[in-house]
């Protein structure tokens, strides 16, 4: 059964930085593409950033470009986001996902991910 576990959200302040953590488990994702869903209270789940498993071209949100930066570890099965220069704005529950087959896209839609962590909140204080 396949896992993704995030981590290290928390609270800080507009300016600040956090890195977050998606530890996968249960399967190996080659070249699938993996990525960095956020939801906020009474939006819907937005792209953020991606990367295929294995590492190359990352895709990232114009809203994000400049201050995430999406890496991938193979021997750790893990996915990190980076968050820099974080702004209130960037309040919401991240989530990674992972697509379950390779094709050479990156989806920007939640549609195109098949299996999806249970989210760790970031919020950022003015």
């Amino acid at each position: 059964q396949v896992e993704l576990v995030e981590s290290g959200g928390g609270l800080v302040q507009a300016g600040g930085s956090l890195r977050l953590s998606c530890a996968a488990s249960g399967r190996t994702f080659s070249r699938n593409p993996i990525g960095w869903f956020r939801q906020a209270p009474g939006k819907e789940r937005e792209f953020v950033a991606a990367i295929p498993w294995s590492g190359g071209s990352t895709v990232y949100a114009d809203s994000v470009k400049g201050r995430f930066t999406i890496s991938g570890d193979n021997a750790k099965n893990s996915v990190y986001l980076q968050m820099n220069t974080l702004k209130p704005e960037d309040t919401a529950v991240y989530y990674c996902a992972a697509r379950s087959f390779s094709d050479g896209r990156i989806p920007l839609s939640p549609a195109g991910y098949a299996y999806w962590g249970q989210g760790t909140q970031v919020t950022v204080s003015s």
